[in-house]
């Protein structure tokens, strides 16, 4: 006797339904496997089936293994599993919204949902006449498509625009600050005279100095080190800095990779596999706090105190990558900040809030870390990280000399006549 299927074991068609949800959710980006799907329908077999309170809690204990997919899932869900228009729904989703003052604000809209319930389409057979008068052309992601993409925010992108956002930062040309070393070597221009090759030079010519030989200093690039906020309002753009860092570490540039939520976690070996899928597939995998809280500056003082020695030798630059929102006193964040800035060469802070007009640094935790930094800039889109890839390729000596941009400074004593107000 033939053993039942699994999604025949619930009543009518409620099996195949769970599994063609189970599909939307992967389309839409949420690692769902078999393994979730049978789970799910062998827990439906045995409870969830009284109310839709008990349907969705089983769905989502089976189906949910990060803090950061629950948003996306509940949507999912209610569209789903409650109304039978769901192309109008989603159509209605899609619409541009009105702000009307008195309302509750509409929860945040995922475009990776839309494109996993409605997948674009070929377009519709043409007839033959015109088939064959019709010039085939590829405008995959043509130039306007890509000016669009470099202004969308990383949160916002949908499966399709992620995928080719990673695409584009993999072709990304990428170019490094060269440090001056101690070693030489030989050079084609006038600078350092290079006696001993020139002597030998005068002895195989009977004596005769004909032409002078000339050395000069051996440049490498400048090492980085990457500190990601990996919290929950963090983890979407850290994800795409974290492929941006894999492009650089394979680019003859040493980086060392660090995430930090509730504490701190060397990423370096996880971003060494050539795949950069693979690679930050591991790193979310393996890090136990993603999409979790933040402890920046307790996170800080672990790197400064077992990290720093290790890997901010050789003049390295650092990326720091959080939003800066720290809780409690933030004195001890000021004290760690001015240590990571004495420790290594030039300190970068990407700070994802720079993506609004009206940004302020009222924060406690952002007055506290800013005065130390000396590039304060925005990650939160393509066209950010491009500028990002010319601050690194830049010299590094304005050391402190625009270390605090007049705005900034303006802005925090603003801030802070405000508080004590």
């Amino acid at each position: 006797m033939m053993p039942v299927p699994k999604h025949e074991q619930l009543p009518g068609y409620l099996g195949e339904n769970v599994m063609h949800f189970a599909r939307v959710l992967r389309a839409a980006g949420m690692p769902v496997g078999t393994d979730r799907v049978l789970l799910a329908i062998d827990a439906l077999t045995h409870a969830g089936l009284e109310s839709r309170r008990d349907f969705h809690a089983v769905l989502s204990a089976t189906m949910v293994d990060r803090a950061e997919h629950r948003l996306l899932f509940d949507q999912a869900f209610h569209i789903f599993w409650k109304n039978p228009d769901i192309e109008g729904r989603m159509r209605a989703l899609l619409l541009p919204k009105v702000d009307v003052s008195g309302m509750l604000p509409p929860p945040p809209e995922h475009k990776r949902l839309a494109s996993a319930f409605f997948p674009k389409q070929g377009p519709a057979p043409k007839p033959k006449e015109e088939a064959e008068d019709e010039i085939k052309i590829e405008t995959t992601l043509t130039w306007s498509d890509q000016e669009v993409l470099r202004k969308t925010d990383f949160e916002t992108m949908s499966a399709e625009e992620w995928r080719a956002a990673k695409r584009l930062i993999a072709q990304m040309p990428l170019m490094f600050e060269q440090l001056p070393t101690r070693r030489s070597r030989l050079a084609s221009h006038p600078g350092r005279a290079d006696w001993r090759a020139s002597l030998r030079a005068m002895a195989r010519s009977g004596g005769e100095l004909w032409q002078m030989r000339w050395r000069e200093r051996r440049t490498k690039p400048a090492p980085l080190v990457v500190l990601a906020d990996i919290s929950g309002s963090m983890s979407r753009y850290s994800r795409m800095l974290l492929h941006f860092t894999h492009a650089m570490g394979h680019a003859d540039l040493r980086v060392a990779s660090f995430v930090f939520g509730t504490r701190l976690t060397n990423t370096s070996r996880l971003m060494r596999q050539r795949d950069p899928d693979v690679a930050v597939s591991q790193v979310t995998r393996e890090v136990q706090d993603w999409a979790g809280g933040t402890r920046i500056s307790a996170c800080l003082h672990q790197f400064n105190r077992r990290w720093a020695r290790r890997v901010l030798s050789g003049g390295a630059t650092v990326l720091l990558i959080s939003d800066g929102l720290e809780h409690g006193d933030t004195s001890a964040l000021s004290f760690e900040m001015e240590r990571l800035a004495k420790s290594c060469r030039r300190l970068v802070w990407l700070n994802p809030l720079l993506r609004y007009q009206g940004f302020e640094p009222r924060a406690a935790g952002i007055r506290a870390m800013l005065p130390h930094v000396d590039r304060f800039l925005s990650a939160h889109n393509l066209d950010s990280l491009h500028d990002l890839a010319t601050v690194l390729a830049s010299p590094g000596d304005d050391r402190r000399a625009l270390q605090r941009p007049g705005q900034l400074l303006a802005k925090i004593q603003t801030a802070a006549m405000g508080t004590s107000s």
